[in-house]
C-alpha cells in the first residue's frame, strides 16, 4: 500500500539510500535535509527542515500534511559525529550533539504523532546506532545521545500501544556515509601523552571501520520491508556480523571482559 514517508537527514548517506530506495517502491517520500540544494536528480520531494528549529519542524510539517492529508511513516535518520574524550567534553559540545541526535527526534515525533494517533496507524522508525547498546571510547556523546534514543523509543512505543501507531528502532553498525568526513573532533587539551596516542589511535580506528562499511543501501532495504510489515519488530540491528553480535556479547561476558574487548579494537591496551 502506498504510504506517506518523511525521512531526516535526507541529503546524504543513509537517509538518501532510504529516500531514493522508498520512493522506487512506489511510496510518496518526502526528504528532509537543511540544505536541499544537495539534492539533485532525484525522484522524491526534498523539503527544508532543521531539526534543531522549531519553526522549520513546523513549517515543514504542516506543509506536507497540507499537501497529502496525513504522515503515514516518519524515520528519524538525521544525526551527526562528535569525538572527543569524555573527561574534557564541554556542556557545550554535548549539546550539541544531543540538539540533533536527540532533541531532533523529539521535535519531528511530536509534530507528526498527533495525527497519526488521530488516524490510529502510523510508523516511527528511530535511527539509532549499535552505539545506543554500548558506550564506544572518544564517542561517549554519540553513545549518550543514541541511548537516549533507545529509551525515549521504548517509552513511546509502551504509551502508543493501544493507538494503532508502531515504534521501530534500527541499529546499523559502520558504513561507509559521508559521516566520517563530518565528524567533528574536540581538541585534546590536557597534557598527557599515552592518552593523547589513545585518542588518535581510537579515531583512527573507526574512521577505518567506516571506510570499510557496506554501502548503506542495506539499511535501506531493511527499511523497505519494515515499512511494507504488518508486525515490525522492535528492534533491527544492520551490519557486518562481526559488529552485530557486539549487543550479545555484552549480555554474556562479563562487564571488565567485554570492555577489555572494545578497548583493544580502539587501540586502548
Amino acid at each position: 500500500m502506498k504510504k506517506v514517508i518523511l525521512v531526516t537527514g535526507a541529503s546524504s548517506g543513509i537517509g538518501l539510500a532510504c529516500a531514493n530506495a522508498l520512493q522506487l517502491k512506489g511510496h510518496t517520500v518526502y526528504g528532509l535535509a537543511r540544505n536541499v540544494n544537495r539534492l539533485q536528480s532525484i525522484s522524491f520531494k526534498p523539503i527544508r527542515l532543521d531539526v534543531t528549529d522549531d519553526t522549520s519542524v513546523s513549517a515543514a510539517i504542516a506543509a506536507i500534511i497540507q499537501a497529502e492529508g496525513k504522515v503515514d511513516v516518519l524515520v528519524n535518520n538525521a544525526g551527526n559525529g562528535i569525538a572527543g574524550p569524555a573527561y574534557t567534553m564541554s556542556v557545550e559540545n554535548a549539546k550539541k550533539q544531543f540538539e540533533v541526535n536527540f532533541f531532533g527526534v523529539i521535535r519531528l515525533c511530536s509534530a507528526v504523532l498527533p495525527g497519526m494517533i488521530e488516524n490510529r496507524q502510523g510508523l516511527i522508525v528511530n535511527m539509532s546506532s549499535l552505539a545506543g547498546l554500548f558506550g564506544l571510547p572518544y564517542q561517549s556523546m554519540y553513545s549518550a545521545s543514541k541511548y537516549a534514543i533507545e529509551g525515549y523509543s521504548q517509552s513511546l512505543r509502551m504509551e502508543l500501544r493501544n493507538t494503532g501507531v508502531k515504534v521501530v528502532v534500527i541499529n546499523p553498525g559502520d558504513f561507509k556515509t559521508g559521516f566520517t568526513e563530518s565528524r567533528e573532533k574536540t581538541a585534546f587539551t590536557i597534557n598527557n601523552s599515552k592518552l593523547a596516542s589513545e585518542y588518535t589511535a581510537a579515531v583512527a580506528s573507526m574512521e577505518k571501520d567506516e571506510s570499510a562499511g557496506q554501502s548503506p543501501d542495506m539499511i535501506a532495504n531493511k527499511l523497505c520491508s519494515i515499512v511494507d510489515s504488518a508486525n515490525p519488530s522492535h528492534r533491527y540491528l544492520v551490519g557486518a556480523i562481526a559488529q552485530t553480535i557486539a549487543p550479545t556479547l555484552k549480555r554474556v561476558l562479563p562487564g571488565p571482559l567485554f570492555e577489555k574487548l572494545m578497548n583493544d579494537h580502539y587501540g586502548i591496551k
